[in-house]
């Protein structure tokens, strides 16, 4: 039974990757700040208090997780502030790089020891952090980080290419979530490309920017 450890997964995104997970067969950990009443009737375990800027809290999941080997490791844990040059939040901004940029990095490393020649790292970036596609500019702290995320998911790839490991860096679409204000596709739809995505993956995809629907993203 493959192992599956999902982070932000309370909500959104992050509990539809569980349910799906789930509901194939998969063994999930989901690891979150605090857990919802939906993600509690998934029946899955649970891991909570993980904040992933956090050393010690990521520390405890990784005990959590025990000796169990993870064979995909979701980074999906992100935050989004609209900030704008009027209006410049400079504390946000910095939260949005240790969330969306720092925390995959951290997660990884940490769990690094969990992971095996197959296994799987998957980053749930978005292509609002592509510098070829910014046409509308605003949201800096977003677009900054989920740039800067996408830089590290490329240096793991090739750090952890020798070990059989292949990362990939996924944007999800534009998701009906808390996050967008209840704009875009179901999140349902969402979480199966991305694991079609996933699953269909192998190391020549590794350190490549995709969307969700499989199309290659400019960087």
């Amino acid at each position: 039974m493959p192992t599956a450890v999902v982070t932000g997964a309370n909500k959104g995104i992050g509990l539809e990757l569980c349910r799906q997970l789930a509901a194939r067969g998969d063994r999930v950990i989901a690891a979150c700040r605090s857990k919802s009443p939906e993600l509690a009737k998934l029946g899955v375990r649970v891991v909570e208090d993980i904040e992933v800027t956090d050393r010690q809290a990521v520390g405890r999941l990784a005990e959590a997780i025990g000796s169990q080997f993870v064979d995909l490791l979701v980074n999906n844990a992100g935050v989004l502030s609209r900030d704008s040059l009027e209006a410049l939040d400079l504390d946000g901004i910095r939260r949005q790089f240790e969330v969306n940029a720092i925390g995959p990095l951290l997660v990884t490393s940490t769990l690094l020891p969990k992971l095996r020649e197959g296994s799987k790292v998957a980053i749930v970036t978005s292509r609002m952090g592509s510098i070829a596609d910014n046409g509308s500019g605003g949201y800096y702290g977003y677009r900054m980080s989920k740039a800067a995320v996408n830089m590290a998911g490329v240096s793991l790839a090739r750090d952890l290419a020798a070990r059989g490991i292949a990362v990939l860096l996924l944007h999800p679409g534009m998701v009906a979530t808390s996050m967008t204000g209840g704009q875009g596709i179901a999140p349902a739809e969402s979480a199966a490309n991305l694991l079609a995505r996933m699953d269909e993956s192998t190391l020549e995809d590794s350190g490549s920017f995709r969307h969700a629907n499989g199309e290659r993203l400019p960087w």
